[in-house]
C-alpha cells in the first residue's frame, strides 16, 4: 500500500475530487495548509507573519491506494491538478507499511 501525499491550489480540487472518484480511488483525505506555491494571481498571496513571506492556501490531499494504481494516481493528480502554469504543486509518494481497521479485536 501506498500514501500519495499532494499539495494543489485551491481552485483544482473539485476536479481532482470528482476525477480519482470516478477512477474508483477511495481513502482520500482534504487538509488546508499555507505553502509556498507560485501563486495564480495577487488574490491568491497573503502575507504571513509567522513566516514573513507571502504565502497561498493551499490543499494537502492524501491517497491511500493499492501499489498498483499509483501511476494511475498520480497521473491523475499530474494532469488534473496542473493550473496551466508552470509550478502548480507536488506530488509525493511514501509507503505504508501497514494499515489496520479500527474495529473490535476478534473474540472480544
Amino acid at each position: 500500500m501506498k500514501l500519495i501525499k499532494a499539495f494543489v491550489h485551491r481552485s483544482r480540487v473539485s476536479d481532482l475530487i470528482h476525477a480519482l472518484g470516478a477512477a474508483g480511488f477511495q481513502r482520500l483525505s482534504l487538509f488546508d495548509v499555507k505553502g509556498l506555491l507560485r501563486a495564480l494571481d495577487a488574490r491568491e498571496q497573503e502575507y504571513s507573519v509567522q513566516l514573513g513571506d507571502l504565502v497561498v492556501s493551499e490543499v494537502q490531499m492524501e491517497l491511500f491506494c493499492e501499489a498498483e494504481r499509483v501511476e494511475q494516481a498520480v497521473e491523475l493528480f499530474r494532469r488534473v491538478g496542473w493550473t496551466g502554469r508552470g509550478d502548480a504543486g507536488w506530488v509525493y509518494v511514501i509507503p505504508v507499511d501497514q494499515s489496520v481497521a479500527i474495529a473490535p479485536a476478534e473474540g472480544t
